[in-house]
């Protein structure tokens, strides 16, 4: 029991001193957006988790896990956010193409 407690302290302790990556909080907050509003944070979003996971990479024991974890997760948002938008780009192209060619057919161009 006594071996037990001395385990769980030295875990915690070891825990405490791990301190979050620097822009974990915001690389989420960014990606979970550039899914609702528009890529533009997408695109900080991946450069802020590249960034912050070559500092986890290059050392990390110094960082938490769930810190890290949150950097791949806004990273996926990110991704999904700037996909998401692209699709909804070449669908307004194409549109306005077809649009473009209705119009041209009908003969108002003339």
């Amino acid at each position: 029991m006594e071996q037990n407690q001395q385990q769980d302290y030295l875990s915690n302790q070891y825990q405490q001193s791990q301190q979050p990556l620097p822009n974990a909080t915001a690389v989420l907050v960014l990606g979970i957006l550039s899914i609702v509003i528009c890529f533009i944070t997408g695109i900080i979003a991946l450069v802020l988790a590249n960034k912050d996971m070559a500092l986890y990479r290059a050392n990390p024991g110094a960082y938490s896990p769930q810190s890290y974890s949150n950097i791949k997760t806004g990273r996926v948002c990110a991704i999904i956010g700037i996909a998401l938008q692209v699709i909804v780009f070449l669908v307004y192209i194409i549109f306005i193409v077809f649009l473009v060619s209705a119009a041209g057919a009908a003969g108002s161009f003339n």
